[in-house]
Order: structure tokens, then C-alpha cells, then sequence
């Protein structure tokens, strides 16, 4: 299975299945309710309007008169060394609050948003008015990445000694580097206060212990997975244990309540309602657009919709998941896979990611979609990883927070769907889309 930088040796293989138990989550808790007071995770999604930070009285006070100076004849602000060094110092902080590698949109952003609030630091000569902050700021941010890399910060340190150097554009020279890519906003946090590799260690321990027995204590398993999030986050990106090794090692990460926890504690979204939300807020588009194709696609489009039972939540959102994949060029064939209750996982111990459609025995393969299957197995790494999933909205889902707990790549068979609801379902990550996404987006707002 490709994990985000590489490729994981093959593992040894477990029996460890999980079923997607809803029993650990304490009652009255959200899922974005998850984040340690004591820790430096990040909350919050880079804004879609960035807030200039406050300045020392000197400057602030300096740009007030200047922005006066600005708006009363056009006079722009001959800025000194010690002005701009506060500005781009300020910025950086900011930015780092949101991310450690932001990318040139949002380099962009922040330039935009500075020139706005202080008019006076415009730039003659520059079409956007913006484009030598911009620089400045990515170079700035660099440098602060080093500051922060020598001060411990495991987001920025994972990375030591892997560039050769800055392009242009102010992004690392080396392709491998480690960063948040699909939006999340704890890529790599630093362990809690207090807490070091040991004492995590002992409390994960405590954790497997904890899910051995028949009734867990849902309080307790929220607290230890809490507290050792950034132990496994360390483990995920820079070991890329196997999944069956993962299974032995966090349990608890293999039920469904803390699947959806461990997706709040890296991106900071309800992952659930959100993914659900979306769906259906696209649904009736969607299927119009469905409608309208023509072609092979168009044909296995009209059969999915002449084997949708009912106007039920759940057939619309398993038809416009099984949907999408058809309408943006995927393989869905290589990705959902038919299989009955007597079979075993032999035949999929060579499947990297995945989804079973678990049909009755008895029931003829060759007579439907499977859109209806009585359950539903999640597959990754030729591993059994979560069964008995009653339905497929709930099983795609669940497979897309196991995507980023796990620290994977989407499948290639289904990347584009998966770049679909990362991007534009859920808006999480870059805002620019490739084409085929981009013209499906543009679909939907017609």
C-alpha cells in the first residue's frame, strides 16, 4: 500500500478484524471536541480571509499615519528594514498557526490581505500590488521553518536535512519532503506537555489493554487516544508501519467512533456530518448531470439508476458515490468487489485498498450492481481492517478518515473521486483543482 511519501515493505499478515462499533464514544461529546488544552495543535483551517495581526504600538502607529499619508495623495510608505522585518516576523507566526508549508495561493492571500488593511505598502510596478511581499514572505517563512526546526517542532524537524536549497517560488528543493498535503491542520504535532516518547508509550499500552476487554471504557479510550495522538502521528508519517502492524499496536483506532475522532484531530472537521452534508447538498445535481451523459458511461449511469430502490438517503448517496467514479474516468471495477458471506479474504490478499460488497449466498453476481449488499468489508493492504458495515456511504466514509489516519495515498483506481470529496465536498487542502475536477465543480454550480 503507497503510503504519502513511499512505498511500506510488505508486513506480516493478521487475523485482527475490527467491526465498526459505535461503543467507545462518552455521551455529550462532539468529534471536533477532541483537541488537549495542553497541547500546540493546530484548530483551525486556513482562513478564507486572512486576519493581519496586530503590529508593536511604534509600527502599528507608523502604519496609521502612513495609511493617512496614502489615502489623502497616493504617497506609498518608503518602508525601513526594521518595519518590514516586523511585518514578515508577525505574518510568519500567523501562518504558522495554520501551517508550516503553506502553499502560493496562500502566500498570495496573506500578501493580498496586508495591502488591504495598510494601503501604504503597495507596490508600484507590481500588477497584483503584492508580488514582492509575497517573495519576501516566502523566504521569511523558511526561515522561520529553521527557527522552529531547532526549537523541537516535529512538523518542521521530520525535515531536517532533506533540502538542497529554495526554488524561486520559496517550496523545498526536495520532491520527499513532509508535509501536510490533503488539508490537515496536525500533520505532525509535538508531543504534549509534560509528556515524553516513554511515558506515551505506556499509556498506549494501557490503551491496548483497555480494548481487550468486552465493554471498554469509552471515557478512558478517549482520553488515551487523546494523549497519544502525536505518538501515532509520528509513527504514521515518518515510520510507515504495515496496517497489520498499526491493527496490533492501536486497536482502539480501528472502530468507527475513533476513526472519526482521529479524522477531528488531524484536519479539525466533523467528518461524518460533513461528508453526509455534502453528498446530499450535491445529490439532485449530480444525478441531473448523471442523466445527461451519453456513451458507455452514460449507459452504466442508467443502470445505476434503474437499480436505485428508493429515494431514501441512502440509495441517493450510494448511487452518486457509485456514480462519480464513472462520470470522472476512475476504475471503480478495481476498487468495489463483489463477494459472498462463505468466501475468505484469499482472493483479495493482493488488494491495496478496497471495499467488498458482501452479497448472500446464493445471489447471482452477474444480475446486479451491488448496489444492496447485505454488508460491507473494508480492505487495505489485503487486510480485513473493519466489517459489517451496513452500507456504502457509511463504508466510503469510514474508509476516507482511515485514509488520513493512516497517513495513505488514495487508491489510483479511485483517486479523482477521492480528490473530489477531499477538495470539493469537503474543501479541505489545495483550492486548485485539476481540470476534470474543475469542470464537474463548474457543473454543479450551473
Amino acid at each position: 500500500m503507497e503510503r504519502e511519501e513511499s512505498r511500506v515493505a510488505d508486513g506480516g499478515k493478521s487475523n485482527f478484524c475490527r467491526t465498526p462499533i459505535c461503543v467507545l464514544a462518552p455521551e455529550g461529546v462532539a468529534d471536533t471536541d477532541i483537541l488537549s488544552t495542553s497541547s500546540e495543535e493546530r484548530q483551525k483551517q486556513w482562513p478564507d480571509f486572512f486576519d493581519i495581526p496586530e503590529f508593536s504600538v511604534d509600527v502599528a502607529y507608523r502604519l496609521r499615519q502612513a495609511d493617512l499619508l496614502f489615502l489623502r495623495d497616493g504617497t506609498h510608505l518608503k518602508v525601513s528594514k526594521e518595519i518590514k522585518h516586523e511585518i514578515l516576523e508577525r505574518l510568519a507566526e500567523s501562518m504558522y498557526n495554520y501551517a508550516a508549508y503553506p502553499n502560493n495561493a496562500q502566500f498570495e492571500s496573506v500578501a493580498q490581505a496586508l495591502i488591504t488593511k495598510h494601503p501604504c505598502l503597495q507596490e508600484r510596478g507590481s500588477t497584483s500590488r503584492c508580488s514582492g511581499w509575497k517573495n519576501s514572505l516566502k523566504f521569511k517563512m523558511a526561515n522561520y521553518r529553521t527557527k522552529r526546526r531547532r526549537s523541537g517542532c516535529l512538523d518542521v524537524a521530520v525535515n531536517a536535512g532533506k533540502r538542497g536549497g529554495h526554488l524561486t517560488e520559496g517550496e523545498p528543493a526536495n520532491k520527499n519532503i513532509k508535509k501536510a498535503k490533503k488539508g490537515e491542520l496536525n500533520y505532525l504535532p509535538n508531543f504534549p506537555e509534560g509528556f515524553n516518547q516513554v511515558a506515551l508509550e505506556c499509556a498506549r499500552k494501557d490503551l491496548v489493554n483497555e480494548m481487550q476487554k468486552r465493554t471498554p471504557n469509552g471515557q478512558l479510550v478517549k482520553e488515551k487516544m487523546d494523549l497519544t495522538f502525536s505518538l501515532r502521528r509520528k509513527e504514521v508519517v515518518e515510520s510507515e508501519p504495515a496496517i497489520s502492524e498499526m491493527m496490533e499496536r492501536w486497536p482502539a483506532l480501528f472502530t468507527e467512533d475513533q476513526i472519526f475522532m482521529e479524522f477531528s484531530r488531524i484536519v479539525g472537521k466533523n467528518l461524518k456530518q460533513e461528508f453526509y452534508q455534502a453528498i446530499d447538498r450535491h445529490s439532485p445535481r449530480l444525478i441531473e448531470i448523471f442523466r445527461a451523459k451519453t456513451g458507455n458511461a452514460g449507459q452504466m449511469l442508467t443502470q445505476l439508476s434503474q437499480q436505485t430502490k428508493t429515494a431514501e438517503p441512502t440509495d441517493i448517496r450510494t448511487l452518486v458515490l457509485r456514480g462519480l467514479p464513472i462520470i470522472l474516468g476512475d476504475k471503480p471495477t478495481d476498487f468495489f468487489k463483489p463477494t459472498f458471506d462463505r468466501d475468505d479474504n484469499d482472493p483479495f490478499c493482493n488488494v491495496d485498498i478496497g471495499i467488498l460488497l458482501v452479497e448472500p449466498e446464493g445471489a447471482d453476481p452477474s444480475s446486479s450492481l451491488h448496489l444492496s449488499p447485505s454488508s460491507l468489508k473494508i480492505i487495505i493492504e489485503g487486510e480485513a481492517v473493519m466489517d459489517n458495515i451496513q452500507d456504502l456511504p457509511k463504508a466510503m466514509c469510514i474508509l476516507f478518515g482511515l485514509i488520513y489516519a493512516m497517513h495513505l495515498n488514495y487508491p489510483r483506481s479511485m483517486k479523482y473521486t477521492f480528490q473530489f470529496i477531499q477538495q470539493v465536498l469537503l474543501e479541505l487542502g489545495h483550492s486548485e483543482l485539476k481540470p476534470k475536477l474543475q469542470t464537474l465543480k463548474n457543473q454543479l454550480a450551473m
